[in-house]
Order: C-alpha cells, then structure tokens, then sequence
C-alpha cells in the first residue's frame, strides 16, 4: 500500500530536504510522515482481516515497514510478518564472500526494519567474520561494505544495513540528495508513469527494463557519479523472493532461514515485548520461530532503542489522532536535531496531507 501515491513520498522527501533533514521514504522524517498516514489505513485493515479470516497469515512490506507491521500485529498478533530483502540479501552476499553458500551457514543478525547488523557469520560452527573484514577482496564484494567503507565496517566489527548509510553519513548524504536534480520519489514517480503510458509491444519485458533501471539507480547518492553497482546486487531479487520463500515455507513445512520483522519477546530486553525487531528466524508449517541472538549493546543498542521509540510514538500518534505525540515523534528521532524543525516538519506534512489533518 502507499497512502498518498508517489506524489506523497516526493512530498515527504522534499519537505524534510526544505528544512536541512534528510529526505528518505522510510528513514527519518519521510518515514515518520509516510507511518502517520499509513498506521489508520492498515490498522483499519486488520481489523477487516480478524472479522472476515482470522487464521489468516498478513506479509507485509508496506512501508515503513517495522512501524506498520507493529501497528497491524496489535490487532492480529503473532500472524503479521514484516519482510524486507536487505538483510537476508547482506547475508547471503556475505556467506559467497567467505566461499560458502548461504544454506550452510549460521548468522546472527538485528535490529529494525532499515537498520540492522549483520554481526556473525559461521561456517561449521566457526566464526568467519574476522577473516572477512579482513580481507579486501571479500569485502569488496559486499555493496553495504562499500557504501560504508571498509575502515568503518572493521571499526565496528560487523557489517552494516545498507539504510544504515543515512545514520553514519547523514551529513554527506543529505548534502547530495539536496543537490541531486531529482529525488528518488521524482524519479519513481516519472518511471512510473512513463511505463504505464507506454508499456511498449511486450510489456513484460519492458517491466523488466524498468526495474533493472530502478533497482541499478538504488541508493545512487551513496556513490560517486562514475560508480555503478554490481550486477549480483541490482538483479538479486527483492521482496517478491522473500515474500514466496515465506509463504511455501508456512503453507508446505519446508524449512527456509529468513530474516524477518516479528514480535521482539524478550530478544532485545531493553525494548517491550510487543516492539517489532528485524531477527534471523526459521520458518516451517507451525509457523515463525525466531532464534535466540547475542546481546545487543553499546551504541548499536542506543541507536536502536531511539528510533524504536520515535516508531512506537507514531503508532500512538497515528491511532489516537494526538498531534503532541506526532510531535515528541520527530523530535525523538536521532536525524532531526532540533524540537523547533520537528515541530515545524509536523505542521509541513499537516498541510501537506488530508490524512494528517485529524492531528489534534
């Protein structure tokens, strides 16, 4: 679902651009906005989904995709999945580095939606991750080392989400979004529209021409004009392949590793219970079982802690119509540094989106 169409991301990237914040659909203030609008929608959906089938399993990679599927688990539990193919594609990047194939290897890996660590990778119970960030030849193949690089990844010991690029760089990157001629919903928006006008004689394969387009445009603010990225990454698959591995995997019992967005339980103490975090689970016909990871600590565990809190405040916001809890939503945010710019950003969306103008 996108409430408000590509024409609401613009709005949400270029509103947040205006006032020296980041301008990114799902991390910091766009995703904030694109959640308030969303959250009525899908909560409204699943309580739709409990009247009419409620044994029913809910996939959902609409996004921001931690806060809706939060949202939507408070009305159907344990049956709403988030997906997202960029940790389990991290992952598998990572275990072809090392020479292994990603079936015989174990990881552990957390965080939220958009921002995770890929923090082990082991092969016959051994840990090669040292021997990974050691080596530039296996780290080069490995986009988010590049995107960060490979000084920093070493630094901190593991290897990052590529969203995570807006957190660490959020300086650099919010300089070259601002200079860029287009933001990426305007160039979606422009994409889009111009395939459906004319799809051409095949219009299978000219889907297909679009979206190795869209997909080798990803994240281009991260990179320089001349680079471009690795073939493996642009054609690797994306969140249909997560969204039919989980699905044969619930409805037939094979057995499949995923990475996916489910109730936290204790994983992460720190946060509630019922907080969504972005996990390693095994999935078969009795349904998503998440597996236990190691202590989550130190400035990972307060960076995480502090968009949690800023999501679950959206979700507050969203639901009870209250504009203050909106507001301590963007202030709370570690991309939005002022209390002044997130209340002017609350008042920008506002007026920017019908959805927004129950805030009271």
């Amino acid at each position: 679902m996108r409430i408000g169409g590509t024409g609401g991301r613009i709005v949400d990237e270029r509103t947040a651009l205006g006032l020296g914040v980041i301008g990114q659909e799902t991390v910091g203030p766009g995703g904030l906005a694109y959640g308030l609008r969303t959250v009525p929608f899908m909560t409204a959906l699943a309580e739709r989904i409990e009247e009419l089938a409620p044994r029913a399993w809910v996939i959902n990679f609409t996004n921001p995709a931690g806060i809706v599927t939060e949202a939507m688990q408070r009305v159907l539990g344990d049956r709403v999945v988030g997906i997202c193919d960029t940790p389990i594609g991290l992952m598998r990047r990572a275990a072809v580095a090392v020479g292994s194939s990603p079936d015989e290897v174990d990881f552990d890996y957390v965080g939220l939606n958009h921002l995770g660590w890929l923090r082990d990778l082991r092969v016959a119970g051994e840990s090669v991750m040292p021997k990974l960030l050691r080596s530039d030849d296996a780290l080069e193949s490995i986009e988010e080392a590049r995107l960060m690089g490979f000084d920093w990844v070493r630094t901190i010991r593991a290897l990052p989400n590529e969203y995570l690029y807006y957190y660490y760089f959020n300086r650099e990157a919010t300089a070259r979004i601002t200079q860029a001629h287009t933001t990426r919903g305007e160039y979606i928006d422009d994409q889009q529209e111009s395939f459906f006008a004319a799809p051409g004689e095949d219009p299978y394969a000219t889907w297909l021409e679009t979206r190795h387009a869209r997909e080798a445009s990803y994240m281009a603010e991260s990179r320089a004009e001349d680079e471009e990225r690795n073939e493996s990454d642009v054609d690797g698959g994306g969140y249909q392949t997560v969204a039919l591995d989980l699905m044969a995997a619930l409805s037939t019992g094979r057995r499949s590793t995923m990475i996916l967005n489910v109730r936290n339980r204790g994983l992460v103490p720190q946060l509630p219970d019922d907080a969504v975090v972005e996990v390693g689970c095994v999935v078969d016909a009795d349904g998503v079982h998440p597996w236990p990871i190691a202590p989550l600590e130190g400035e990972m565990l307060g960076l995480v802690t502090q968009v949690k809190a800023a999501e679950r405040l959206v979700i507050e916001a969203a639901t009870s119509g209250s504009r203050e809890l909106a507001w301590r939503a963007f202030a709370a945010h570690p991309l939005v540094d002022s209390v002044d710019v997130a209340r002017t950003l609350l008042d920008e969306y506002a007026r920017g989106f019908e959805e927004l103008r129950h805030l009271r």
